[in-house]
């Protein structure tokens, strides 16, 4: 285990290329002027070993080709724009050129000295912190990545308003394997003018490298480091590579985390006071996708497990499944923590991969196997580490909750149809309640199986004797956000109003009141 980090001065035996100054970038210009002071204190970072600028906002780290050196940036600060619209934060120490691969890689940077400039920044007056969460935007085409311009990011800027995020982040698979497509999705995700940072996902890696090490030279080239930290008044922010390459032979991927990584991680959260909330940005998720299938490295998730424990406000963000869950995790998992460590597995912004059926607008339907409509998460989190998640459907962002009934049942039948609500954000805990037209709220009891709504449109591509889209939605899974109660047939004919409503764990805090109606009929209609 590393240290925590020492203030360390520029010396004759670094190599210039891999030293510089943090500076206070007073008018914002991206370039250090007459008078613009040295910052100290601030972290710099080679993704294993953490130094810190000296009274004169100098730095120096030693040279390690292949490295990417990142400042960590300090809370009441941002960094200037780079031309693609991410954070100028980071560059890269090649001196060689390193493997030919197909998307580039990381191609030879000319040795000069580099300094960081940090602008500051003012707090916002309610002293909340407002954070946009993507996951899995994951185009393969231009034209996906017009899809993604068109339903996520102008839904996320209607949500908006017009105001600007505090931060971004996408947890992975930014493009589907064409890494060609790392500009025209800058181009799109800029338009939300807010930071924003990336973790790398399975579908970002270059597949012709030789190992794990070079398997994210092109994305790095393009987002900077797989591996970093992030600061604000409100939380510290963590972003982990966690896709271990396995080339061929063997091919394929497995959850996990580098030595390396753990070398950061002890030398980092040493530094970090025990009462900030830690966020942790993943790719693939810490649980296991299936009951007895390794699919995170459980040595790997106890490691980080035990660096976490002794931090009592720790949030886990990851992706990859391409359908939205909370986790809580306890011994079982190896978090031996005061009390369960949450996991939100974010929703797909692509949905089932840019499937489905298109709408007038000529986006395609692209609901997730497990009912959820593709979009986007919001994090807000408050001055006193307390933290709001909520799921925004991409072209109706403040839908919660979706509802399927049958349209007619008998009058006198047996009851056994129910109406099913598909709550995006529900968790084991959380509360949802029905009524029939003007009568008592009644709880609905949750179920874990496949999302009626989508097992219809299913059937629907079943019957169709052409694709009805580029491709089929996917086939529904159980999931783990829906409710159901039972539809009385004892009612009058005609047509009857069901609505629903859920709560979370805060008492008395309703989600959403939504309806839809089913009509009873006298024998044959």
């Amino acid at each position: 285990m590393l240290a925590a980090f020492t203030p360390v001065a520029a010396s004759a035996q670094t190599d210039a290329c891999n030293a510089g100054s943090v500076y206070v970038d007073g008018n914002g210009n991206g370039r250090r002027d007459r008078g613009e002071r040295g910052l100290p204190g601030v972290r710099i970072s080679d993704g294993e070993r953490i130094v810190a600028s000296d009274a004169d906002g100098r730095y120096a780290l030693p040279v390690e080709e292949g490295r990417t050196v990142f400042v960590i940036k300090p809370a009441g600060y941002r960094f200037p724009v780079r031309a693609d619209g991410t954070p100028e934060f980071w560059r890269h120490v090649r001196a060689q050129p390193g493997p030919a691969l197909k998307y580039g890689g990381i191609p030879v940077q000319p040795a000069a000295c580099r300094d960081f400039a940090l602008v500051p920044e003012r707090k916002r007056r309610d002293g909340t912190l407002d954070v946009l969460v993507f996951a899995d935007p994951q185009t393969k085409s231009l034209v996906d990545v017009g899809y993604y311009d068109r339903d996520v990011i102008e839904s996320a800027r209607g949500l908006l308003g017009g105001r600007r995020a505090d931060l971004g982040i996408s947890l992975g698979d930014i493009a589907h394997d064409d890494l060609s497509l790392y500009p025209a999705l800058n181009r799109a995700t800029a338009r939300l003018r807010a930071p924003w940072l990336h973790v790398a996902g399975n579908h970002d890696l270059d597949f012709d490298a030789g190992s794990d090490e070079d398997s994210l030279l092109t994305f790095r080239n393009t987002y900077g480091p797989d591996t970093f930290a992030w600061e604000e008044a409100q939380a510290v922010f963590i972003a982990l590579d966690d896709v271990v390459y396995r080339p061929r032979p063997d091919g394929g991927y497995i959850g996990g985390l580098r030595e390396s990584q753990f070398a950061f991680l002890a030398s980092y959260l040493a530094t970090v006071p025990r009462d900030r909330l830690v966020v942790i940005g993943v790719h693939i998720p810490f649980f296991d996708a299936a009951p007895g299938k390794e699919t995170f490295r459980h040595a790997d998730r106890e490691r980080l497990f035990a660096l976490l424990a002794d931090f009592p406000h720790v949030l886990l963000l990851s992706g990859h499944s391409h359908t939205q869950r909370h986790v809580f995790h306890d011994a079982r998992s190896g978090w031996t923590g005061a009390r369960p460590l949450h996991e939100y597995n974010v929703g797909a912004a692509c949905g089932s991969f840019w499937s489905g059926v298109k709408d007038a607008q000529g986006i395609p339907d692209t609901t997730m196997a497990d009912g959820t409509p593709n979009g986007f998460a919001t994090l807000r989190i408050a001055a006193d580490r307390s933290y709001q998640l909520a799921w925004h459907p991409a072209r109706d962002v403040d839908a919660q909750i979706a509802l399927h009934a049958p349209r007619v049942l008998r009058r006198g039948s047996w009851p056994g149809t129910g109406v099913h609500a598909n709550v995006f954000m529900g968790r084991d805990d959380t509360r949802v309640e029905y009524r029939i037209d003007e009568g008592e709220w009644k709880p609905m009891q949750r179920v874990e199986q496949p999302d009626p709504r989508l097992l219809a449109e299913n059937a629907r591509d079943d019957e169709a004797t052409a694709l009805r889209g580029f491709d089929r939605l996917p086939e529904a899974s159980p999931s783990m956000h829906l409710w159901r109660g039972p539809l009385p047939t004892n009612l009058q004919v005609g047509s009857h109003r069901v609505q629903v409503r859920a709560f979370h764990v805060v008492p008395g805090r309703e989600v959403e009141q939504v309806e839809t109606s089913y009509s009873l009929f006298n024998g044959e209609p």
